[in-house]
């Protein structure tokens, strides 16, 4: 779509929106973080807000840490919290009453340890997490600033994810080695698998990652919630974490006082959904034919009129 027919869509909804007119005119502020779906989302959601007439500013915030700004109202949206790591943290800020989960956002998270197929020749148990318990498997993920043990690359420290209790629940031979971004974690990836050399990562869905190449997911005790609330659940009676990581919704949530402030701007937010297979399409072209997000975003708009205006009526 060009700017022309967007700003066309633009004035005809501010002409067709009164009740816009009641709402405040102060900018509702979204969150962005560090990883190019939660980009796409939030800036897909601010730029149809946009487009109804609403005032919108983004501000960059740390993953977990936004929670004390939408609980105090000076953020107002974040549009991704990941069942898999944000769930404990979701849900203390809804028990304060100040934050409000916005419903699920259509996504469907699987975060998890990944390798390439090529590993399990190395390491033949796999998937089976008990497998890297094997010191020679372990040796094959290794590194020389690791080795004897061997070597997990987690995400930004910033996500969360519980990975080194999860080793020391597990009793791992693995050292956990944090990615300092989301880029620089599949830039090591690609790297290690047009190397053909061992890797052992931080993998998530939707992304264009799990697609492109072949391989699978470490396959660890299934998660429940008393895994992570209760040391006596599990395999180790001493420690929490002896699980893998939950799957499950990606959620928006917002500070409590957005519905009364922007009510037609909460609407569209709560309408607002996605699926894995258009996210995943949109990451590609960022991460790997190197649109913009601001380019993906207005294609995709040019591309589902009918879908982002329905949000907004």
């Amino acid at each position: 779509m060009t700017k022309r027919r967007l700003s066309a869509i633009t004035l005809a909804l501010l002409a067709g929106t009164s009740a816009i007119a009641q709402e405040s005119t102060d900018p509702i502020k979204l969150t962005l973080h560090d990883w190019t779906g939660q980009l796409i989302t939030t800036q897909l959601m601010g730029e149809v807000l946009k487009a109804a007439g609403y005032n919108v500013e983004y501000l960059q915030a740390d993953y977990l840490a936004q929670f004390a700004g939408l609980e105090t109202g000076d953020l107002d949206v974040a549009m991704e919290i990941w069942e898999t790591t944000g769930r404990e943290a979701m849900d203390a800020a809804i028990a304060t009453g100040n934050v409000v989960n916005v419903g699920p956002t259509g996504m469907q998270a699987k975060e998890e340890w990944w390798y390439p197929i090529y590993m399990k020749e190395a390491c033949p148990g796999l998937p089976n997490w008990e497998a890297l318990k094997d010191p020679a498997c372990a040796e094959a993920f290794g590194t020389a600033e690791t080795l004897p043990k061997g070597r997990y690359l987690g995400g930004p420290v910033t996500w969360g994810g519980f990975d080194e209790e999860r080793v020391e629940a597990l009793d791992l031979p693995f050292e956990v080695i944090h990615a300092g971004t989301d880029a620089a974690l599949f830039a090591e990836l690609e790297s290690a698998i047009q190397r053909q050399a061992p890797v052992l990562l931080w993998v998530y869905a939707p992304h264009w990652a799990p697609a492109k190449y072949e391989g699978e997911w470490v396959e660890f005790p299934q998660y429940t919630a008393e895994c992570y609330a209760d040391p006596a659940w599990g395999s180790n009676p001493d420690l929490a974490y002896d699980c893998g990581k939950p799957f499950g919704d990606i959620w928006k949530v917002a500070w409590s006082g957005v519905k009364d402030k922007w009510p037609g701007a909460y609407s569209a937010i709560e309408a607002f959904t996605i699926d894995n297979d258009d996210m995943g399409a949109m990451i590609t072209e960022v991460d790997l034919n190197g649109k913009t997000v601001e380019q993906v975003v207005a294609d995709w708009m040019a591309a589902n009129e009918a879908t982002w205006q329905a949000w907004i009526q």
